[in-house]
This record gives structure tokens, sequence and C-alpha cells, in this order.
């Protein structure tokens, strides 16, 4: 019976385990949505939401407690920037497993571990995606600015006078005539 004992072990040591745990609420933070099996997106989700509780807090120490779990520098910023006032007014509850159904290779149960965001939050990111394949669809279009293309093609023009001529030797030893070339084989050098 397994009374009183709460979290999962995942088959792995302690020290795998809070490595796995970290880096998936490094990536979680980072990528603010991530694939993994369901049972490491339940424990996952424990820790994510106690580093968010933190980021709220936003306090020096709570600061050096996140910066101690999180695997990078740059996502504990983040956290405490961007992520934690999202949640300003929210009392838990900050993230949402979605099972996905089972992976081919193992029949492992998988699920997206992903932030909860308001429609405020999710309208911003629709209108920017929308806004971002606009501007890819005028570049692949071609419609540059004429300073820009003009710009660019006297900086090609000045890198290729700049570059060194590779392969002068290899141009001299072809002009010469020499011997049929060797063919390497498997097996050995064939000549022919």
């Amino acid at each position: 019976m397994r009374h009183r004992k709460d979290h999962r072990k995942l088959s792995r040591t302690a020290a795998h385990r809070r490595s796995v745990l970290r880096n998936l609420v490094t990536a979680l933070f980072q990528y603010e949505r991530i694939e993994t099996t369901v049972a490491k997106a339940k424990e996952a989700r424990r820790l994510a939401e106690r580093m968010i509780t933190f980021g709220k807090r936003g306090d020096l120490a709570a600061r050096r407690h996140v910066a101690r779990f999180v695997m990078k520098p740059d996502v504990t910023v983040k956290l405490f920037g961007t992520i934690a006032p999202w949640y300003a007014d929210r009392q838990g509850g900050y993230t949402r497993v979605v099972r996905l159904g089972t992976r081919l290779g193992d029949a492992g149960e998988t699920a997206y571990l992903e932030l909860v965001k308001s429609a405020e939050q999710k309208e911003k990111e629709r209108a920017a995606r929308i806004a971002a394949a606009e501007a890819k669809e005028k570049a692949l279009k071609g419609e540059k600015p004429a300073k820009k293309a003009k710009a660019a093609a006297e900086a090609e023009a000045a890198a290729e006078e700049e570059k060194p001529r590779r392969g002068k030797r290899r141009e001299e030893r072809e002009s010469e005539v020499s011997a049929p070339a060797k063919k390497r084989t498997r097996t050995g050098v064939k000549t022919g």
C-alpha cells in the first residue's frame, strides 16, 4: 500500500528525477508548452506552479529560490518579468495538462503541459502570429525597399572581392596531364 506516499518516483534515482523535473520546468517557462508523458507532466506541474507562486512574490529571496531551481538565468528573468504578472489575480491553477494519446515507440501516454492564458493574451498572440505571417509573405514576394536591396548587393560584391581564392593548387593540378585517378573501394585501392 502506498499510503502517505506523496510524489511519483518516475523509475529514477532522486538526483536523476530532480534533474529531469528541473529541465521540464525550465522548458515549460521557456516555450510555454511542452510535450511529455502524463506522469512527468503531473510531477512537473507541481513544481512549476510553486515556481510561479515564487515569481508572484517577487522579492529577492523568491528570486534566489527560483534561480537555484530553473536551469537558465534568462528563463528566470522571463518568469519574474513576464509570466508571473499574467497570474497576479489568479490563485493557483497556472498550468494545464492536455492528454494527447499514446506514443508509437513504447505506447507511453503523452500529454501537453502548458501555461494557462487569458483570452486577451491569446488574442494578442494570434494578432502577432498573423502579422508575422504577413511580413513573411511580403518578404517572399520580394517587396523589399530599394535602399536595403541596393545595400545588400553592394555588401555581397565587397565580400566577393575580399575572399581569397581557394583551390588554386587544385586548378594547377587539373591543368597538368596526369595518370588516371585511383579509385578507393571498400577492399582497397584500384586503378583504372
